[in-house]
This record gives structure tokens, sequence and C-alpha cells, in this order.
């Protein structure tokens, strides 16, 4: 095991991670490197595809002049991966469409095809083991896996022996159960990943850990205090929304209802009504909206409101939105939420573009406090951020 974890059978829940000893908030319970990953086709240009470092005058391969690397190193490390698109792209040239999760299978398979022993990322689970639901997937999920294993066989039969069609239906449901999104430091996709070791853990809308992304290595990072025989939980879906909802998002992808204690007290379908809807009210109001109070999304039409400012080349408007966002945002989600210092960075540097840098600097503040315990003082997006809120010296 990669710490002071044990697995165990959860009340509930299956199997799932407990921890042997007593963590505190912002502490480190583990890193694991990705079993695989894939970087998403529209960042191509912005990161390297190796090591999803965002920078500029990246090298793209001289064959498909898609892919761009840090340099030569980051190159030949990604060649095993990149040598299975790298000449589908250039053959197919517009007709080259797999979906990122097709991507990330074709990947999966190649490793699976040249790994010796246990890798990394699979030192409480191994990948095979990764729980399917493949039995509950309904009839839209697997028409859309049907599609997705037509793309293998078009895309990557050149460089892969596929598996049969039963096994690489199973494998496409496991990634849709267990993949993670990697996110940059606003919360933006940047690519998709597989970590074995923390699809152990399991959900509650009361999360203990966070997942956080340094490169294409995932760090699970305590919550909130927790003592020996706590067992790890994280949040797999966006817990603003109210509780009957939340289920409904969760048996949809993940087939289980939550039985949480946030769940047993209900205590989100409060947000229907209150001065959370009326704040939404006024501000649609101002777009000129109609609004209706038994319509519990908008706060997200208000970030939505946001979004579109900002399209408008409309700043000042866009911090107005992201102001009543953000005060709502830290009432409702947890106290360590992305989504809160994801709100904060954007606040921030809408602020500093403006030379409002008193506004700006406090905003950044307020998402490195969060981000300190979410990612660890020395993640490089806090580093960067110092520099931004003129912590450090430059």
């Amino acid at each position: 095991l990669p710490g002071p974890f044990e697995r165990f059978d959860s009340p509930g829940r299956g199997r799932g991670l407990r921890v042997t000893r007593a963590f505190k908030v912002g502490e480190l319970l583990f890193s694991c490197q990705a079993y695989s990953y894939v970087l998403s086709v529209k960042e191509r240009g912005f990161y390297c595809e190796c090591c999803f470092t965002r920078k500029e005058g990246l090298a793209r391969c001289g064959k498909c002049r898609k892919a761009c690397y840090c340099n030569v190193k980051c190159q030949k490390a990604d060649w095993a991966m990149h040598k299975l698109e790298c000449s589908a792209m250039t053959a197919f040239g517009e007709n080259w469409c797999p979906s990122e999760m097709t991507r990330l299978v074709a990947r999966i398979l190649a490793k699976k095809k040249t790994q010796k022993e246990r890798s990394a990322s699979e030192k409480i689970l191994l990948i095979g083991d990764m729980q399917s639901h493949v039995e509950d997937v309904d009839n839209d999920k697997r028409e859309m896996h049907e599609g997705d294993v037509a793309a293998l066989h078009r895309f990557y039969s050149k460089h892969l022996d596929l598996p049969d069609h039963k096994d690489l239906l199973t494998l496409f449901s496991q990634v849709a159960c267990n993949g993670f999104t990697i996110e940059d430091d606003e919360l933006s996709h940047m690519g998709t990943a597989v970590y074995p070791d923390v699809a152990l853990i399991n959900h509650s809308c009361l999360p203990s850990v966070i997942v956080t992304y340094n490169g294409t290595s995932a760090d699970v990072r305590a919550v909130r205090d927790m003592k020996p025989g706590d067992e790890v939980l994280i949040s797999y879906i966006d817990l603003l929304y109210p509780t009957d909802d939340r289920n409904n998002r969760l048996r949809e992808s993940y087939y289980f209802t939550c039985d949480c204690q946030e769940c047993k007290t209900r205590s989100k379908v409060r947000w229907q009504k209150d001065e959370l809807l009326e704040m939404c009210e006024q501000s649609l109001e101002e777009m000129g909206a109609v609004f209706d109070d038994s319509n519990v999304y908008m706060l997200h039409m208000m970030y939505q409101a946001m979004g579109v400012c900002l399209y408008m080349e409309d700043p000042v408007g866009a911090i107005r939105y992201g102001e009543k966002v953000v005060g709502s945002y830290s009432k409702l989600y947890p106290a360590h939420s992305l989504n809160v210092s994801s709100m904060y960075l954007k606040l921030g540097r809408l602020n500093m573009g403006l030379e409002r840098n008193s506004v700006g600097i406090s905003a950044l503040k307020k998402a490195i406090t969060i981000m300190e315990v979410t990612h660890g003082k020395n993640h490089f997006y806090l580093k960067e951020l110092r520099k931004e809120a003129k912590l450090t010296k430059k």
C-alpha cells in the first residue's frame, strides 16, 4: 500500500479505503501516477502531451505536426502512446475523430500489452479489478460505447491487437465509471486519466478528501481532520445541487444512491427557497430573464451570465455576476472547495486586468488560502499565484 491505509468492506458501499493513522486538514494522504492519460484535443499546442506543462514555444511532433512537447525528453517518453494515433491523424485528416474516451482506452490497451508487473498506480487496486457496472448500462450508454468500440477498430487497429467485443464493452464501462477529468486551477478540462488506486475511494456528499492534479499525477488531500479507522471519501459529483438531483446524477453515472448524513437530513433542499434564489431573481431580472422560483439552477445561470459577459468582452459585467456567484458558492460548498477557489481566481484576474489591484489581490489571496489545503503549499500553481498576488518578488 502507498501509506497508512487499508482496504476494507465499507458498509453499504462495497470495498473501500480507510486510514490507519490520523490526518490533518490539508495533509497529503498519497499521490498516484496515472495508469494512462490523454490530453484533450482542444488543448493541443498549449500543454505538453507528456507532462501536461503549460508553456509557450512547445515543439511539435515532426510527423503529425499536432502533438506538442516541452523537449525531446518528453517527446520520447510519450512516443509509446503517441504512435497509436500519430500516423492515423495524418492519414485520416479531418475524418480523424475518436472520442477522448476512445483515445484513453487505446492507451490503456497498449500499456496492458507491454506491462510486465503491477504498475505504480495499482498499489491498492489492479486496473482490471475496477468496477464496471456493465450489466447496469442503459441502451443510450450502450450505443455510445458501441460507437466508441467501432472508432477503436477504425482508428487504432493498425497498432493494437484488440480484445473481443464483450471485453471492450466492459473496459469502456470501467473507464466511464472510474475515469477522472484532469483540470487546471480554474477547473477547465485538460484531459482524462485513470488512477486505479484513487478509483477505490468511495463517494460521500460530505467528503473527507479532495483530488487535485500535479501534472498528470493525482494528489489526495484531507479536507477534514481524520482519525484512525475513518473511511477515505471523495465527492463524485457537483455538491451544489439538492439531494434528489445529486442522487439522480449518482444513479445515472455510478449506479448507486448515496445515504450519507447530508442526504439523510436533505438539508440542501432549502436552496430552492430563501436568500439564494432572491439573489438569483435580482440578477436575472437585470438580464431581462423570466424567473421561476421552482428552478434550482438559477445560480448556474448566473455563472453562465458571467461567461456571456466574458465572451462579450465585458469584464465589469462578469465581475458583477461573479461576485454574486462566489458569495453563494462560499456558503453552499464545503470549506475547501475547488469551485470556490476557481471563482476567486477568475475574479482576482479580472480585477487585476482592470487595474483594480487591491480588490484583485484580495480575491487571489482567498483562492490561495483554499488551494494551500487542496493542492499543498508547494504546488506550482501556488508559486505562480503568489507572483500574481504580488506576495513574492518576481
